[in-house]
């Protein structure tokens, strides 16, 4: 697979071993991919102190990473310059709605997705235009997923979605279409977010739109809407084009990420329903939140990805 590089300042959610292997883990909270440093980088050992005197101090370091192999290139402290701008950007979810532990194969899930027998998170409380049927939630899910960058467009928004880059970016894929919900159909737009941050966990999707090539994640989010099926009952449905194609019940989006024929450690070990104005986790307990306001973050992201693919 062919390298792709990037730089950025990023804070550290935890540092873990892999069970049976001597690498460490990193697990950033701006990036859903689980990091390894580059064995034969001359920094490694330099990096690797680094890494862990930025985790125990709670400050962000500058990486350099390759993107499509998962791997830490460089890791440098950042400039007293660099430090003000991050600090000065980064702003944090006021009042965060509760993380759940939960055991997916244990839902049921005629009852699980019903938004006021079982999903009762208070950030449902902010608004309540919710969308009136499935068929206007399909509406919703096509226009976002003919926004993916591997079409020809035009477009109808500004960069494109890059669907078909799956390993990396959903909090900017969300953001976006959380922008596409409530600004151009105008119903409300939650967050879900899914995390594998107890002991070995990780969560494993096999590709399928993109190649079947099997992808970790230590922690995903996509847009969740509430819909009317039918007079009475309100289902928790998610948008997320880069794994389905089409929208599906919040109990199917999380079961999807347990692929143990792509990890055997493959399981959701938490999940939380958060504003749509969330943007990443801001640290490895999914207690803390932070935002993109003005979208800046999200539009870089969606522009660095755009011409990335998911299985080699």
């Amino acid at each position: 697979m062919p390298s792709h590089r990037e730089t950025g300042l990023l804070t550290l959610a935890a540092i873990r071993r892999r069970k049976g292997e001597q690498l460490m883990e990193y697990l950033f909270n701006e990036r859903q991919q689980i990091f390894t440093l580059l064995p034969t980088a001359k920094s490694a050992e330099e990096s690797s102190q680094r890494l862990k005197e930025a985790l125990k101090k709670k400050v962000p370091v500058k990486a350099v990473l390759d993107v499509r192999r998962a791997l830490i290139h460089k890791i440098d402290m950042p400039s007293p310059k660099e430090l003000d701008e991050f600090q000065g950007l980064r702003t944090f979810l006021d009042k965060p709605d509760k993380v759940v532990s939960i055991d997916v194969p244990s839902i049921d899930p005629t009852t699980f997705n019903i938004v006021d027998r079982y999903l009762k998170f208070p950030c449902f409380r902010l608004c309540t235009r919710i969308v009136p049927s499935y068929r206007r939630a399909k509406q919703i899910f096509d226009f976002c997923a003919n926004q993916s960058c591997h079409l020809a467009g035009p477009y109808g928004i500004s960069p494109c979605i890059p669907f078909q880059y799956v390993r990396d970016g959903c909090y900017a894929r969300a953001h976006k279409m959380r922008w596409i919900i409530t600004t151009k159909f105008r119903y409300c737009c939650e967050k879900v977010f899914s995390f594998a941050n107890h002991d070995n966990d990780r969560l494993a999707v096999s590709a399928n739109k993109w190649g079947g090539c099997c992808v970790t994640w230590w922690y995903h989010v996509a847009p969740l809407v509430r819909v009317r099926v039918h007079r009475l009952a309100v289902l928790a449905l998610v948008i997320d084009p880069s794994m389905f194609d089409k929208p599906v019940l919040l109990s199917t989006w999380l079961a999807a990420q347990e692929n143990q024929g792509c990890d055997p450690d493959a399981n959701v070990s938490m999940y939380s329903i958060q504003q749509g104005s969330a943007y990443t986790p801001a640290n490895y307990a999914g207690t803390a939140f932070t935002t993109d306001p003005a979208y800046t973050a999200t539009d870089s992201t969606l522009l660095a990805y755009q011409s990335l693919v998911t299985c080699p």
